[in-house]
């Protein structure tokens, strides 16, 4: 089959969804808009040329230079989006098994099946792009603003541009689903974790050379050995705290599989063993969220002081609101990074739960009591991110103690130290909000019908 008929086909798939189906697609066009508005405004400050002066931002945007800060911090939101977008094509392929089925028997093949599934999420996305652009286009007014001509044809081309993108996620996201003709989606999962020695070389090497550039400590050197340092620190730092979620739960679950008699800790422990790295992959966005506001809650603290200082003795012509606005804008963006990252992750719970709702049924008909799988379900989020959040700590503390070297000013502890705290229990939030489906898939009807 032709890549026409495929969308032709997805087209018609699409129009004929259920009611479920059109819950996956609304949630993949609202990622879609959130994308959009980030990606719009990006381009439209992007196609600015030279000193402008804006009459909002404390002149913030007035620079070139800050001004480009800005729009790679607003392109860099994309990456827990599409992330985003992965988790709601994984759910989307259990709730289409029968679907999936149905066009392996009339000869599609499992990278076809595939294919059309990526595409479907495709047409979600673009949905959800035109209207991001629609809102982006009538707020532009009220803003006071217009993007200069040469900006359009970039605008035009987002609108294109993250479908596609969501399409090649979703493709990704689904390379280990196998639709049998039978009417059975089967996940492959891999036999062995990533091996991040050869990954981290890399990361591990920039780090030295940023740390041997800071041990000048007051040259230029040592100033400009931070970003390098920075950069691979959250590298370095998020690919272990990724490989350790996935190895912390294989050992959790082996060694309290053997040790405990709790009902929920033994059906925690035999699913983190089944799947160790789900917990890897879901809680990526988190574990790398994380460093970045240890680090960025530290740096906070830090710079606030130093311009204090530089304030004190005159040193400094720019308003403090200049750099306030700053700071806030970074911690608010750092801030939304999490609301993402939380929100893929409560729909990866869900996802995870979609894809057990038989087993689950057959637990409760042989006599297990929903509040026992309610524990599971959380425990299942709690024990492999706890270890991955204690080295993401680590990551992101050791960041703002090199800027505080840096700058020559105290290291601040007990603030940045909250942040894993906060953002552990909103995980756990986030993945409560899982139980509503929980109830609904634990029903022994399920054992007919599922």
């Amino acid at each position: 089959m032709s890549v026409a008929s495929d969308l032709r086909l997805a087209w018609l798939l699409t129009h004929g969804a259920d009611r479920l189906e059109r819950r996956r697609a609304a949630l993949t066009a609202a990622g879609a808009a959130v994308a959009t508005w980030f990606a719009l405004p990006a381009v439209a400050l992007a196609s600015v040329q030279g000193q402008y002066h804006f009459t909002y931002g404390h002149g913030l945007l007035d620079q070139p230079g800050t001004r480009h800060g800005i729009v790679a911090g607003l392109l860099l939101l994309l990456v827990p989006l599409l992330g985003f977008l992965g988790q709601c094509a994984r759910i989307g392929a259990v709730h289409r098994d029968r679907r999936l089925a149905g066009l392996r028997l009339a000869g599609a093949g499992p990278r076809q099946v595939r294919r059309i599934a990526a595409l479907e999420a495709g047409f979600a996305c673009l949905a959800g792009t035109l209207a991001g652009f629609v809102v982006f286009a009538a707020l532009l007014p009220a803003v006071g603003w217009t993007p200069p001509g040469v900006a359009w044809p970039g605008l035009v081309l987002v609108v294109l541009v993250i479908p596609v993108l969501a399409a090649l996620v979703s493709a990704v996201a689904l390379r280990r689903v196998i639709a049998s003709p039978l009417g059975h989606v089967r996940r492959e999962r891999p036999r062995r974790g990533p091996r991040p020695l050869t990954a981290l070389l890399l990361p591990a090497l920039a780090v030295a050379l940023g740390v041997a550039l800071l041990m000048t400590h007051g040259s230029r050197t040592g100033i400009a050995g931070l970003p390098l340092f920075v950069l691979g620190t959250v590298v370095l730092t998020g690919a272990g705290s990724i490989w350790v979620a996935g190895a912390s739960a294989r050992a959790t679950g082996r060694r309290l599989g053997r040790r405990t008699g709790n009902p929920a800790v033994l059906i925690a422990a035999a699913r983190l063993q089944e799947d160790p790295w789900a917990a890897a992959r879901s809680h990526a966005a988190v574990v790398l969220v994380t460093i970045v506001g240890v680090g960025m809650v530290g740096v906070r603290r830090v710079l606030v002081a130093d311009l204090h200082d530089i304030q004190r003795h005159g040193s400094t012509a720019a308003p403090m609101d200049y750099y306030t606005f700053g700071l806030d804008l970074s911690s608010g963006a750092v801030l939304t990074a999490l609301v993402i990252s939380l929100a893929a992750l409560a729909v990866g719970t869900a996802e995870s739960l979609s894809t057990r709702r038989r087993a689950l049924a057959a637990q409760v008909a042989a006599g297990v009591p929903r509040r026992i799988l309610t524990r599971t379900l959380l425990l299942e989020t709690a024990l492999p991110l706890a270890p991955a959040l204690v080295l993401a700590t680590l990551g992101g503390t050791a960041i703002h103690i090199a800027y505080a070297v840096t700058s020559g000013q105290g290291v601040p502890w007990a603030l940045p130290l909250l942040v894993p705290v906060g953002v552990y229990a909103a995980c756990i939030l986030a993945a409560a909000t899982a139980l509503p489906l929980l109830r609904r898939s634990v029903h022994p009807a399920l054992l007919r019908t599922a």
